[in-house]
């Protein structure tokens, strides 16, 4: 392609993609509370994908689901879109939250974001991150290699709001024992989440939430579609690549990583016209999940553009005949 066939995204892509959270939230809607989290998982990459097809743009997969060998749709590198429009990124997570979808907790989410092409980050099979996030109100006033405590006050001071009264989401892992410890140490609150750090992270950027921030180590391919987010909210994220063991850690190494970089939201997404969709698959702090009714089905979705800053909050009522031709494709 030559430079002057290169395009970028310039109309609102959102208003397109929202349609593919939609898709994927009411695919995995049916399988809310049953058990089977790879069944519910899998009808929403089905979901996802078909309607990727009819979005107009040359899209990538660069945070997929995984490597070719191991993922048949949505994998990393796959081309997506109907092959007109603009040059973009894709990464995709069709349920972030697959264990909470599968037993019917709080905060399962289908979501996609999408940057002008070669923008957003390479992890490089790191999986894990370190991250702090937060909305804009206090934006400028974290700092990674700062102490939990630091953070903390810097937050508060910056919301004007007691530490008391702030709340850290964090995901309720065994990593995160000495964190929680430090947290509390420090006098602020906590909301322990068991899965869905997209969602924790945005729920902290938003103005509808009662969460303040998000803090500890989650997945890499999450922070990367939350710095999207954060670019549309006016929020910031920062992170740190997290190997898991030695053999991750000599791998980042090997692949060019420095381990100490603190990795920032222009770093994560350098482009400057971005979009971000999500759509609620169970109710949850961000958004409310797919409701059915006898007259067909109720979403609830947010969508975001970077470039004008907009942050739309659709609901939509899906016909009963739209449900079953989703139902016959997917279950």
């Amino acid at each position: 392609m030559t430079a002057s066939s290169h395009q970028a995204p310039d109309r609102n892509l959102a208003m397109e993609l929202v349609r593919v959270t939609e898709s994927a939230a009411l695919a995995a809607g049916r399988w809310v509370g049953r058990g089977d989290k790879n069944g519910g998982d899998g009808a929403a990459v089905d979901a996802m994908r078909q309607l990727l097809s009819t979005v107009s743009m040359r899209g990538v997969v660069v945070i997929g689901e995984g490597e070719k060998d191991e993922a048949p749709m949505l994998y990393n590198g796959e081309e997506v879109g109907n092959g007109e429009g603009p040059d973009c990124d894709v990464a995709v997570d069709p349920i972030d939250g697959t264990t909470l979808m599968a037993e019917g907790r709080p905060n399962s989410i289908s979501v996609i974001a999408v940057s002008e092409r070669g923008t957003m980050y390479d992890p490089s099979a790191v999986f894990y991150m370190d991250k702090i996030a937060v909305g804009p109100d206090a934006k400028g006033a974290i700092n990674i290699n700062e102490s939990v405590e630091w953070n903390i006050n810097s937050v508060a001071k910056a919301k004007g709001i007691d530490v008391a009264d702030l709340t850290v989401i964090v995901l309720d892992r065994p990593r995160h024992a000495d964190l929680i410890g430090e947290i509390r140490q420090a006098g602020a609150k906590i909301r322990l989440i068991s899965d869905g750090d997209v969602a924790g992270a945005v729920a902290a950027a938003d103005d509808y939430s009662t969460v303040d921030m998000l803090m500890g180590v989650g997945g890499t391919p999450e922070g990367i579609i939350t710095a999207v987010a954060m670019k549309c909210m006016g929020g910031e994220i920062q992170g740190k690549l997290w190997p898991r063991n030695d053999e991750e850690r000599q791998k980042a190494i090997d692949a060019g990583h420095d381990l100490d970089r603190v990795l920032t939201n222009d770093i994560l997404v350098s482009g400057e016209n971005s979009f971000f969709c999500a759509t609620g698959v169970t109710n949850g702090d961000m958004l409310r999940g797919v409701t059915y009714r006898p007259n067909g089905a109720t979403t609830r979705s947010l969508v975001m553009r970077s470039k004008s800053g907009t942050v739309r909050r659709i609901e939509a009522v899906h016909k009963p005949a739209k449900l079953r031709e989703y139902a016959r494709i997917n279950l």
